[in-house]
C-alpha cells in the first residue's frame, strides 16, 4: 500500500505520549518512535503530549483515530481510553475494563486463577494500615526470596525483591511509596519470557517468545530502558512443544482480561520443571529501542514501521453509538 493510500485510509492521527505517569519518560521515548515510523510511512501523524495540553485541545484537533504510546497511570489504565470512548476517538489497544483490569496486578491475578491459569500465589498488604506481623507472615506462606510490587505500576516501577526477612520491611516501605496496596508474590527461580500477542479475541495470535538475560537476573528500569548489558533471545530457544504452549497461555491470559489490538504478557518460566507461570500483561506496551514487542515483530519478520501501522489499523471504539445517533 502506497504512502498515499494509508494517509487516506487513516486520516489525521495522533500518537499519545508523555503524559503524567511514574512512566513518563519512557512514553516520551515509545511515542517519539512511533510518531516517527507512522510519518515516515505518509500518515498524518502528530504528536500530542495530554501532561502538557488539555482534554478540549485533544477534542480540538479532531483526530480520526489515535495511537495510544502512553504508559501507566491516566493513559494505560483505562482513564483516556474512557475520554476517547466519550469523544469517539478510536484508539488503539485495549478498551476501558481491559485497560483497567490489565493495569491492576492483583485483579488480573484473580481473573487468570478464575480462568485456570498458572500465576505465582501471592498476598494483598494495606501499604498504609499492614502491621509488622502480617509482614512476618509474608515469608511464612511464600517462602524467600519474595517479589513485592506496586500493583498500579509499570516499568520495574515500585517493585522489590526480598531475599531475607531482614529486608522486608525496608522493601515494603519501597512499594508502598508508589501505591494504596503492596503484592507480596512468590518468587518463581527461573527463566524470564514475555509474549506479545495482537488481535483480538479468536483472531489474536502470538508472536515469537522473547527471553530476557538480564545480568545477575536483575532486569531493572536502568537495564530494561537504556543499558546494553541485558541480553535478549528471540525467539527463545525452546522446544515447539513448550513453545505452543507458552503462546497458547499467552494468548488465552489476553482474552481472559478482555484485552484487543497488542498488548505483551511476561511470564517466568520455572527452572525446577520449566512449568510457566503468568506474571502480568502490559496493555500499552513499550515502543522505544530497547523494547520487546517490536523485537519479536522482527523475529517473524515485521519491521517497526509495519507494526506500527497494523497497530494503528486496529483502532476501535469499544462502544459504538447507537444507530440513531449521528454527531453535532
Amino acid at each position: 500500500m502506497s504512502n498515499t493510500d494509508l494517509k487516506k485510509e487513516f486520516g489525521k492521527v495522533g500518537v499519545l505520549y508523555g503524559g503524567r505517569s511514574a512512566e513518563r519518560e519512557v512514553s516520551l521515548m515509545s511515542g517519539g518512535g512511533v510518531l516517527k515510523a507512522l510519518q515516515s510511512k505518509g500518515v498524518d501523524a502528530h504528536g500530542f503530549d495530554p501532561a502538557q495540553r488539555s482534554l478540549a485541545e485533544l477534542a480540538a484537533e479532531k483526530f480520526d483515530r489515535v495511537f495510544i504510546a502512553l504508559h501507566g497511570r491516566f493513559g494505560e489504565d483505562g482513564t483516556l481510553q474512557g475520554v476517547l470512548e466519550q469523544l469517539g476517538i478510536p484508539y488503539t489497544g485495549s478498551g476501558v475494563m481491559a485497560s483497567s483490569i490489565g493495569m491492576d496486578k492483583v485483579m488480573t491475578k484473580r481473573i487468570w486463577l478464575n480462568h485456570g491459569l498458572p500465576t505465582p500465589r501471592f498476598i494483598v498488604l494495606d501499604s498504609v494500615e499492614a502491621t509488622p506481623e502480617e509482614l512476618r507472615k509474608v515469608p511464612d506462606e511464600l517462602g524467600l526470596p519474595v517479589m513485592l510490587k506496586a500493583p498500579h505500576e509499570g516499568s520495574t516501577i515500585g517493585i522489590s525483591k526480598v531475599i531475607d526477612g531482614a529486608a522486608l520491611q525496608a522493601g515494603f516501605e519501597h512499594c508502598a511509596k508508589y501505591d494504596d496496596v503492596v503484592l507480596a508474590e512468590e518468587f518463581i527461580t527461573g527463566r524470564e519470557l514475555t509474549v506479545p500477542v495482537l488481535g483480538k479475541g479468536r483472531t489474536a495470535r502470538a508472536l515469537p517468545i522473547v527471553e530476557i538475560c538480564a545480568p545477575q537476573g536483575n532486569y531493572d528500569y536502568e537495564h530494561k530502558y537504556f543499558s546494553d548489558d541485558t541480553q535478549y533471545l528471540c525467539p527463545a530457544p525452546l522446544d515447539e512443544e513448550l513453545t505452543k504452549r507458552i503462546q497458547s497461555l499467552a494468548v488465552r491470559a489476553y482474552n481472559a482480561v478482555g484485552s484487543s489490538g497488542w498488548a505483551r504478557v511476561d511470564f517466568m518460566l520455572r527452572a525446577a520443571d520449566n512449568e510457566p507461570f503468568l506474571l502480568e500483561i502490559n496493555t500499552s506496551p513499550g515502543m522505544t529501542g530497547h523494547s520487546l514487542v517490536p523485537m519479536s515483530a522482527k523475529a517473524s519478520g515485521v519491521s517497526y514501521e509495519d507494526l506500527c501501522v497494523e497497530i494503528l489499523r486496529s483502532a476501535d471504539l469499544d462502544l459504538k453509538p447507537g444507530k440513531d445517533w449521528t454527531p453535532t
